[in-house]
């Protein structure tokens, strides 16, 4: 039903980014096929599916890519396919005989994805990293984090997700755009220190007007801004406050009893620290529950602070169907959303190897080179 329907992609298993980007198009209707190993294969119950949710969507083939046979079933899915997908280590997939070269060769309007952290070149390319290394270099890492405090790793959601993932499948989905016209495929260099530099566009505009400074928790989305900050509430919870244009300004000097009172200009500064301790002392009045009766629905900017598991639970989100439940687990729903093709999610998770014969003949491998690759020990 979704955008890309119709589109085979071929998914070497990884972690990270890579499942993340695969789950993506998953989501948006592409027939995505991941390559699983064929020492992991089928491990668990069938009929009770993996809770790895950024694998759902997808079936699975295990080969056993050591194998001639399991290398050449790979090729005969990229023969097919519309994209191929991977996260190793440069040079990984060439020394398997599946790089680049040898899959345009065989499929030349292929769309070859490559997830790393580093890049496929340079002098960190060779060397062993995970998200917080990649953002850190990019310089996303370093602004993050309160004043006087050291850098706060934002989970892995800037490098892997937003950085990685996220940019890869933007990657793919160009890429098939372009191969639509000119009939050629080629190779996508998707580099998570790439991606997260990316983000940071708009901070190094801030730093070129010189309204950002580089002392970390004192500008304004950082923390520094008192009307913008999480605020702790009289029962241990949070809310959010963005109060940043001046009629939002407005309302929450309003809302919060400062109205009225000879106060310094919103954007002083110097006086930021002193005002975020009032704002302080005000929110520990009231509960989150009460905050939430008082500021929801108003021109604040504002939202409680919910755990992962309220999210799906609260109004907004039930409304909007931002959550749904799949197989027994809670989980986010694709996004975005299409008028005419909307995204679904096609299935749980699989184990390794549940669909091996269902995809190859599917696909349109023959029934007689699946028996014989099954016998050879290249599939699982």
């Amino acid at each position: 039903m979704g955008p890309l329907a119709g589109l085979k992609v071929v998914e070497v298993a990884g972690i990270g980014p890579g499942p993340f980007c695969a789950m993506m198009l998953a989501d948006l209707g592409a027939d995505v096929v991941r390559v699983d190993r064929a020492s992991g294969a089928l491990t668990g119950d069938p009929s009770t599916p993996p809770a790895d949710l950024l694998a759902r969507g997808r079936r699975s083939v295990a080969v056993d890519l050591k194998h001639p046979d399991g290398v050449a079933t790979v090729l005969d899915l990229v023969e097919r396919a519309d994209a191929l997908l991977e996260g190793f280590r440069p040079g990984v997939m060439e020394r398997l005989g599946l790089g680049p070269e040898v899959c345009l060769d065989r499929n030349p309007r292929l769309v070859y994805g490559r997830m790393t952290g580093w890049g496929q070149d340079g002098p960190y390319s060779s060397t062993a990293g995970h998200d917080i290394n990649y953002i850190a270099l990019a310089g996303a890492l370093d602004p993050i984090g309160r004043r006087g405090g050291p850098p706060v790793p934002p989970l892995n959601l800037v490098g892997d997700f937003g950085g990685g993932g996220m940019l890869l499948a933007l990657g793919i989905c160009a890429a098939l755009v372009e191969t639509a016209r000119s009939g050629k495929g080629q190779v996508i260099d998707a580099a998570m220190v790439d991606g997260s530099a990316v983000l940071t566009t708009m901070f190094h505009s801030f730093r070129a007007m010189g309204i950002w400074d580089d002392e970390r928790g004192t500008n304004l989305l950082d923390s520094g801004a008192h009307f913008y900050d999480a605020y702790e509430t009289a029962d241990g919870r949070y809310v959010s406050v963005g109060s940043i244009e001046p009629q939002f300004y407005a309302e929450l000097l309003r809302l919060t009893g400062l109205e009225g009172e000879d106060l310094p200009w919103q954007h002083d500064k110097a006086h930021w620290p002193e005002l975020k301790e009032r704002l302080a002392a005000i929110f520990a009045s009231k509960t989150r529950d009460e905050w939430c009766e008082l500021m929801e629905g108003t021109d604040v900017c504002f939202a409680p602070v919910l755990s992962l598991a309220e999210a799906p639970d609260h109004p907004h989100n039930v409304a909007r169907g931002t959550f749904c439940e799949v197989a027994g687990i809670t989980q986010p729903a694709p996004a975005p959303r299409f008028s005419r093709t909307p995204p679904e999610i096609s299935g749980p998770p699989p184990h390794a190897g549940q669909h091996t014969e269902e995809v190859l003949a599917g696909w349109g491998v023959p029934a007689e080179r699946i028996a014989e690759r099954r016998a050879s020990g290249g599939l699982a």
